[in-house]
């Protein structure tokens, strides 16, 4: 019949969903962790375009250096000297802004070059002036290019350090013309060390800002990722309720009116009601799955539901108890509690025939036990018949749900199933 294989069905899809669920939620965190490193990726390479352009525009200024005469007075620029320089320069900008995108060096060649431009610029200062040398405002922007492409602490103290060098090659009399005061040049070190102070302090800021903002996006995206994934579970639960849920109720009252009908014929009327009873088992599975997929699935009145089932439908005589406080675990957990339940359940009323069956679920802080005791037939656990999974299915979900199943019997002494798991917190979906 096609009863069992529509339940079958119904039962994976159930048994799949936390996992499935478990498994999108890695995938989206994968997913948004390679959207972030290459958001700072190309964070990285704007800022480095915009420290070529301000380069180029270093070097405008160093070509008029070279060609002015009273520029070349004020820096106290060796001409020959200083071609080489700016070529070299111009040659370490151009291969720095080539090798930026690169995955491993293009950090490490841009830190480099511009600690290269960077004692360009002290030696150029020591030879004008020291720390007032009308040069020495450039060090301000180096300390904003460093800070912009390296925000750390210690990436930004290169250009920092060059303070104190400035006023100790100044103080050494390295410059031409007269010596500078140490007052002056400590005036000018407090002047300047305010500005880079400032612009620190900005970068930190604006960067502070910026990632603050994609981690706010960041989370926005992935609230609405979970809505989306929790509206379509509930389109789903309320197609099956009301597509398949509806045709397996027609199904019933058919087969509890053919039931009437086959009164005379006691073999018929035998398999109307199987028929009936694999219809019901079926609407059970549609209820429980539509109870997952909308996030409403409880375990204690899931288990009552169930012991209440097999009470009516096979006769057999369960006694359920609960003890401790019942708390919420992960679905997939839960799910295999109810599961091994179900299938012990089922296993009893086709094989053991027993006069009493006891299920106990037993809750502590730091554990969740199953014990199903019955007085049947009871079986050799050594000797499984072949093609029957159902032992083993039950040990790999227990494993599967940070957890353990035993399970001990004897021919004509019943047979007792305990499970324990360790519980894991239970992760609400999102409500649209």
């Amino acid at each position: 019949m096609s009863m069992p294989t529509a339940q079958t069905s119904l039962a994976s899809m159930a048994a799949t969903t936390p996992t499935s669920q478990a498994s999108d939620s890695v995938n989206g965190v994968v997913v948004i962790g390679r959207r972030e490193a290459q958001r700072l990726k190309e964070r990285f390479l704007t800022r480095a375009t915009a420290v070529f352009f301000a380069r180029l525009a270093f070097l405008v200024l160093g070509l008029g250096i070279l060609l002015l005469p009273s520029w070349q007075r004020a820096f106290a620029v060796n001409t020959g000297r200083g071609w080489l320089v700016l070529l070299a320069t111009a040659a370490s900008a151009g291969v720095c802004q080539a090798l930026a995108a690169h995955r491993v060096h293009g950090r490490r060649v841009m830190f480099v070059t511009l600690l290269v431009d960077l004692s360009i610029l002290l030696i150029l200062v020591a030879r004008s002036g020291g720390i007032q040398s009308p040069a020495m405002p450039a060090q301000l922007l180096f300390t904003i290019f460093f800070a912009l492409l390296f925000p750390n602490p210690v990436a930004i103290l290169p250009p920092l350090l060059m303070l104190p060098a400035a006023i100790l090659l100044g103080q050494l009399g390295l410059a031409q013309g007269h010596k500078p005061t140490l007052a002056a040049d400590v005036l000018h070190l407090a002047w300047l060390a305010a500005l880079n102070g400032v612009a620190v302090y900005v970068m930190v800021y604006l960067t502070s800002r910026e990632e603050k903002q994609n981690r706010e996006i960041l989370e926005l995206e992935q609230s609405l990722g979970k809505m989306a994934l929790v509206e379509e579970r509930n389109r789903l639960a309320r197609d099956i309720h009301d597509g398949l849920g509806a045709s397996l109720s027609g199904v019933i009252i058919q087969a509890e009116y053919l039931v009437n009908l086959t009164k005379k014929d006691p073999d018929l009327q035998a398999e109307v009601k199987e028929l009936k009873v694999g219809a019901e088992e079926a609407i059970d599975e549609v209820r429980r799955a539509v109870s997952m997929w909308r996030d409403d699935f409880l375990l204690v009145p899931q288990l009552e539901n169930m012991c209440s089932t097999y009470i009516a439908r096979h006769k057999l005589p369960i006694e359920l108890v609960v003890d401790g406080v019942p708390f919420d675990c992960a679905e997939e957990q839960e799910l295999t509690i109810f599961r091994i339940l179900q299938e012990c359940l089922t296993n009893i009323a086709k094989h053991a025939q027993p006069t009493r069956v006891r299920v106990v679920v037993h809750f502590s802080p730091d554990r969740i036990s199953l014990d199903i005791v019955d007085d049947g037939k009871g079986f050799d656990v050594t000797k499984t018949p072949k093609n029957h999974y159902g032992l083993i299915n039950m040990k790999e979900r227990a494993r599967k749900a940070n957890g353990e199943v035993g399970i001990n019997s004897e021919p004509g002494k019943g047979t007792t199933v305990h499970l324990s798991v360790k519980p894991l917190p239970r992760v609400r979906a999102a409500r649209t």
